[in-house]
């Protein structure tokens, strides 16, 4: 499989974004999940294809583009819908299925057929769970840095306590990713991109 340029996936993003504000906001997260995924990637044994994180990464959020109106204002409503609308903007626009999971299988620590049932999820009964090394990877470097107003980078620990309301069984997915990735250092990362952390 030919994975596209960064160049490439960046000229993707300014074509599906609604506003400049979006683009900003998509495309920059994506590059901070990419520079946190790179630097758990350096550090673990673990086999795995750099460049397809890279670009696993870059492409993870694109969905979120169709979740702007033609106001540029967020339907935050719909939200947990923004994975398999990327999956479907990436198939639409021929890529392989390989890269198009990086979008629907990164929402929180995996979504299951019973999740989506159990808790009435607006999405199509599937099972969205991350499944190889690199999809773990970039799904794992996703929870420390959220798009909030203004964008946070958050601990592990933070992350943690948000999943105890979705229960014990996300806490420990967690966990388990965690004790297999290792926890980024995020002081070079926020230096580069100038946010806080919470």
């Amino acid at each position: 499989m030919t994975l596209p340029t960064v160049d490439e996936v960046r000229a993707l993003h300014e074509r599906h974004a609604p506003s400049h504000e979006a683009l900003d906001l998509v495309f920059t997260h994506c590059q901070i999940i990419g520079d946190i995924a790179e630097q758990l990637g350096k550090r673990t044994d673990l086999a795995l294809d750099t460049d397809l994180v890279r670009v696993g990464a870059l492409l993870h959020d694109i969905g979120v583009y169709r979740l702007y109106d033609q106001a540029s204002r967020l339907d935050h409503g719909n939200y947990i819908r923004h994975g398999v609308l990327g999956h479907e903007l990436l198939r639409q626009e021929g890529f392989p299925e390989r890269l198009c999971r990086f979008c629907s299988c990164h929402t929180g620590v995996g979504l299951s057929r019973h999740d989506i049932r159990t808790q009435g999820l607006a999405l199509p009964e599937a099972d969205y769970l991350a499944e190889t090394v690199e999809e773990q990877l970039v799904m794992y470097a996703d929870k420390f840095h959220s798009k909030t107003t203004p964008p946070v980078f958050l601990t592990a620990d933070a992350y943690a306590a948000h999943l105890n309301s979705f229960g014990a069984a996300k806490v420990h997915a967690f966990d388990l990713l965690r004790a297999r990735f290792g926890e980024p250092d995020l002081a070079s990362v926020k230096a580069r991109y100038g946010y806080t952390q919470t």
